[in-house]
């Protein structure tokens, strides 16, 4: 369907997510505000407001590009922290600690930009959820660089080939934007129906 230049570092998060709204994201160009989304896009706003600062002995910069030519993966950083010679990505989020593990991925892809930009390993980044004031600790370990690099292939493949995944329905639906679009419930009754006819 489509040569893919870059990837944006949003849409790993969304296809760990849901791989059917990654599709209907990124390949059918819907999007659909409520709540949650509401709430992101205010958070964002504010961090995503460029500047750098010093706090204590940690320098921080606000709404970097990052790009990775190996991965090729292109977005906005929310911060970049710089501590005792040691750099890494904090990503804001609106939730809870510890609510969704595709908030990592998004973190671990940060980072594959960061090593790539500056030459330096960037072995740990932090997600901030402003509802707790909490900061996560996320190890940029292998394991988690196997599944992001996982994640830029599908990806990669749903937007070059355009296949939509099934939706497949699930807790994190209940928040979803896009869910009158997929109604992954009434699918899996049309197809039960299917079967019994």
């Amino acid at each position: 369907m489509n040569n893919i230049e870059y990837i944006s570092i949003a849409a790993l998060n969304q296809y760990a997510y849901c791989p059917h709204r990654c599709w209907r994201m990124f390949c059918a160009g819907e999007f659909s505000d409520n709540q949650y989304t509401i709430e992101g896009t205010t958070l964002h706003d504010r961090v995503h407001t460029t500047g750098e600062g010093q706090r204590g002995e940690t320098w921080q910069f606000r709404a970097i590009w990052l790009k990775s030519e190996q991965y090729k993966l292109i977005g906005k950083s929310d911060l970049i922290e710089s501590e005792s010679g040691e750099i890494y990505p904090v990503e804001s989020k609106r939730g809870r600690k510890g609510e969704w593990d595709n908030d990592e991925l998004q973190v671990c892809a940060q980072a594959l930009c960061l090593e790539e930009m500056t030459g330096q390993s960037v072995t740990t980044g932090y997600i901030y959820y402003a509802h707790s004031h909490q900061r996560q600790l996320v190890e940029i370990n292998q394991e988690l660089r196997q599944s992001a690099i996982a994640t830029i292939q599908s990806v990669t493949n749903i937007l070059e080939t355009g296949m939509m995944p099934k939706p497949v329905y699930s807790k994190r639906c209940q928040g979803c934007s896009l869910y009158s679009q997929c109604l992954p419930k009434a699918t899996d009754k049309v197809k039960s129906y299917q079967e019994v006819n």
